[in-house]
């Protein structure tokens, strides 16, 4: 598996975390073992230019996924490979994000990161019964991976509206 991760915001994250949370998610998932993933950290401004650009909405958002071979968790016989997409993340906005829910901006980054793989997988959160099982799972995934990373840690970050 590849997990690409390029930090033009230089708002210093810990990539190391970002990307075991990642690794974390694809396997709990059963992403094919090869499968591509690239995530890039933007400043506001480039996350704002994307925003308008996909979105046609103005400001900086907290995360933007853009999917590529629509590859969907499976068993891991049934996985297919390929190139899962791209997960855009402003941690300008992650940091205002998690100042106003009260945790640590690394907390909101790794939500955010999930969030934004979920969303590569096909998982949205437009209607109530969609939200809750995307909500649930990530909240399952963030749990498990703190299970294995910070043993005894019991809570995660609630979810953004992402």
């Amino acid at each position: 598996m590849s997990i690409e991760i390029a930090d033009e915001a230089g708002h210093g994250t810990d990539l190391d975390a970002v990307r075991a949370v990642t690794a974390h998610v694809l396997a709990q998932m059963r992403i094919h073992p090869e499968a591509d993933v690239f995530i890039r950290f933007a400043t506001a401004d480039d996350m704002a230019a994307l925003h308008v650009e996909w979105m046609d909405l103005p400001g900086p958002t907290d995360v933007m996924s853009f999917p590529m071979d629509e590859l969907r968790p499976g068993e891991d016989e049934d996985a297919e490979r390929g190139v899962l997409g791209d997960i855009v993340v402003c941690p300008e906005v992650a940091a205002e994000q998690a100042a106003a829910a009260g945790h640590s901006t690394l907390d909101e980054i790794l939500l955010l990161t999930v969030h934004g793989l979920l969303h590569l997988m096909g998982y949205d959160h437009a209607e109530e019964d969609e939200k809750a099982e995307m909500f649930g799972l990530q909240r399952r995934l963030l749990l498990t991976y703190f299970a294995e990373h910070e043993p005894g840690r019991t809570s995660v970050p609630d979810p953004t509206e992402g």
